[in-house]
């Protein structure tokens, strides 16, 4: 089987409502994503999503992989994309860095070779599980009472987890976030308070140290890994990585250092699920347990986050976050999984077991082909 054409779409995705990251510091109204669809010579066509949370949350941003995927395009034309391994280093050494860009290719890949195989991606990467996992949504930054009417919106769609944005320079501010929500937190409800690097080493202190009793998850409450590691030192709370994971060296070190509890790993921003998986491994062999997400976009970037994390015991799954229900478009309906009864769940359908409609992309923005 080789590749033998790769059309790039590209496709902006509103969200229902601004969202306000943490802290207020950053506002966003519409993703950029890129579809891709890798057609072969042996009919089988994968499909891959790579939408960043904007272009100013991390380094990424849409053009980028736009434009990586048109650098990448004649070293992949002519492989056969279920050898992932060889794709992915092709991919390496024609474009060092810019793990964002490889993530759709990824995916598509990973969908042929589960169509090929005649296997969901879940089996592929080690074993589905036959429970679904925790959908968590993602709760925009903003006065308590605002962001616990998100909570409870959420909770009417049935979502069990959720992501609260705090952080600022108001330590103040988000003790009370924090209480207020904990407050009505119900039980079996988790919720993952996400500070996006907005803390100084001194508002984690304070913060965390106000609230311990609550025995709560910080996900990325300052900056760096040396920030985080500093901070570890002087406070108890539980704490998530997600930001400053972003290679498997990031990965081994945050597991032999003790830097943190939780992994966040975001597949766009690690470069998809074969570099993942081995993120996955690693914190599973020191007990660390994972949130699984897209950085942002459609239901395909929700199941590909899906496939990951139904293949990770429940023992180690915390939630997979699902941004599907913040958009005003739905690129794929009536396929993929959706969030029913607070949890996701992925079935036995093979591939990645979602196909965008085509008319809903439009006409692709480029093609490459042998």
């Amino acid at each position: 089987m080789k590749i033998t054409r790769i059309s790039v779409f590209q496709k902006n995705l509103p969200l229902k409502d601004p969202y306000w990251l943490s802290g207020g510091r950053l506002k966003f109204e519409v993703l950029d994503a890129t579809f891709i669809k890798i057609e072969t010579d042996s009919e089988i066509v994968g499909w891959g999503e790579g939408t960043p949370w904007g272009h100013t949350y991390v380094p990424a941003h849409g053009p980028g992989i736009r434009a990586g995927i048109e650098t990448m395009a004649s070293s992949l034309l002519g492989l056969d994309p279920r050898k992932i391994e060889l794709v992915e280093r092709a991919m390496d050494t024609c474009l060092p860095g810019h793990l964002y860009a490889k993530q759709p290719v990824d995916l598509a890949c990973w969908d042929i070779l589960g169509k090929a195989a005649e296997l969901p991606i879940a089996d592929l990467l080690g074993g589905m599980r036959n429970s679904g996992t925790p959908a968590a949504s993602s709760v925009s930054s903003g006065e308590p009472e605002y962001m616990m009417d998100i909570i409870n919106r959420y909770r009417s769609m049935g979502y069990v987890a959720h992501s609260a944005k705090v952080g600022g320079s108001d330590t103040d501010k988000d003790i009370e976030r924090i209480r207020h929500l904990e407050s009505q937190r119900r039980d079996g409800e988790i919720i993952l308070y996400d500070v996006n690097r907005a803390w100084t080493r001194r508002e984690a202190s304070i913060v965390m140290n106000a609230v311990a009793e609550f025995g709560v998850t910080f996900e990325q409450p300052s900056e760096t890994l040396d920030d985080i590691a500093q901070i570890r030192r002087v406070t108890t709370s539980p704490i998530s990585v997600d930001e400053s994971l972003v290679t498997l060296q990031d990965a081994t070190r945050i597991a032999r250092d003790g830097i943190a509890d939780v992994f966040g790993i975001k597949l766009n921003r690690v470069g998809g699920l074969t570099k993942a998986r081995r993120m996955r491994d690693v914190a599973m062999a020191h007990g660390i347990q994972l949130f699984i997400m897209a950085t942002g976009g459609s239901v395909m970037a929700d199941t590909e986050a899906a496939h990951l994390a139904q293949s990770i015991p429940e023992e180690f799954i915390r939630a997979c976050w699902s941004c599907q229900d913040m958009l005003t478009i739905d690129i794929a309906p009536g396929s993929g999984p959706r969030c029913v009864d607070g949890f996701i769940t992925i079935d036995d359908t093979p591939g990645l077991a979602v196909t965008p409609d085509e008319s809903l992309l439009g006409d692709p923005v480029a093609v490459y082909q042998s």
